[in-house]
């Protein structure tokens, strides 16, 4: 018979609670709150690293057309916050811009006299000037501007013209979507984030691999004897539902909206960093279960248990889509 070990003396009867919650808790939750997400406004705190929050919240309001999610969903996917970023085509910095389209377009953000490709304070400003300028290009053309900007940022505004809105490139239409929907999980939301269906699912296999012990790097595999480590054992839940996570935790971070404490449910992700304003900082991860506790592999030498999310290294909840984990970039690079 496996041992079930759980933290803080929880008996078998608030287990059971637990079962009770994952049951009724979830789909009553989402029966209740299916379509209620709300309208982001700004970006969710911890979304964007501290040092690049006030230029992205200020620079992602530069024109109609963009926002600051928007924006850093744009500068996440091309370099995931690297400012020394430089691709095999020689994109360069944060934004990634190529030679010849900074020489066209990068600006001097900062007003040191400078335009640096390679500083974040004149990039980030730049990429919003330059989707704004692209804004303006098609702002003529009938559809969403944003989706709009978007498609004329992947395929060139003459083709968005040429279409009479998001042309029928799959790169294009895919590059749109990916932007979108991976704008979710840098938004501050008005109302309440829509619940994970998959949500139930993935915490009965989190259940299933209790009393189980840590293994730095495990992913569960046969030759590791079913054993985890944090973020192999969310990345194996969600797998179990059919929805791919990166491996790591800090890359989970961005696989959907990010729900307020008051607001978790069963099947969130929560993760706890270093740097309560830098997601990169993000060193653990466990599966929300309801009334304040997580099922989760913590450290070398313990078990698959349930422990309180409550701690000084919280930094937020991710409310995993398949749409949001399909837009992160090591999916798209997969």
């Amino acid at each position: 018979m496996r041992k079930f070990w759980v933290a803080g003396g929880l008996g078998a009867g608030l287990v059971l609670c637990f079962l009770a919650l994952l049951v009724v808790g979830v789909y009553a939750a989402a029966a209740g709150l299916a379509g209620g997400a709300g309208r982001a406004v700004g970006l969710a705190k911890g979304a964007v690293p501290a040092a690049y929050q006030p230029l992205v919240q200020k620079w992602g309001n530069l024109c109609p057309a963009i926002n600051p999610a928007l924006l850093a969903a744009q500068l996440y996917q091309e370099s995931g916050w690297n400012p020394r970023a430089q691709s095999p085509a020689a994109a360069q910095g944060i934004a990634q811009f190529i030679p010849g389209t900074w020489q066209t377009h990068g600006i001097d953000g900062n007003g040191d006299g400078r335009r640096d490709v390679w500083d974040p304070a004149d990039a980030i400003p730049s990429a919003a000037s330059y989707d704004c300028e692209l804004a303006k290009y098609v702002k003529d053309v009938p559809g969403d501007p944003a989706h709009n900007m978007l498609a004329a940022y992947n395929a060139g505004a003459y083709r968005v013209i040429r279409a009479g809105g998001v042309p029928a490139i799959s790169e294009t239409q895919n590059y749109v979507r990916i932007i979108t929907t991976l704008a979710k999980s840098f938004e501050a939301p008005v109302g309440r984030v829509a619940p994970s269906r998959q949500a139930a699912s993935a915490i009965y296999f989190a259940q299933e691999q209790l009393g189980k012990p840590y293994l730095w790097g495990g992913n569960g595999t046969p030759e590791q004897n079913g054993r985890f480590d944090c973020s192999g054992l969310t990345k194996a839940a969600y797998h179990s539902v059919g929805i791919e996570l990166p491996r790591v935790a800090n890359d989970q971070w961005n696989a959907g909206p990010h729900p307020k404490r008051d607001e978790l449910l069963p099947g969130d992700l929560v993760f706890f960093a270093h740097n309560l304003n830098d997601p990169r900082s993000i060193h653990h991860v466990g599966i929300y279960v309801g009334g304040g506790y997580m099922i989760n592999a913590p450290y070398t030498g313990a078990v698959i248990r349930f422990d309180k999310i409550d701690k000084p290294d919280y930094i937020g909840a991710t409310r995993v889509t398949a749409d949001g984990a399909k837009a992160l970039p090591s999916a798209n690079a997969a």
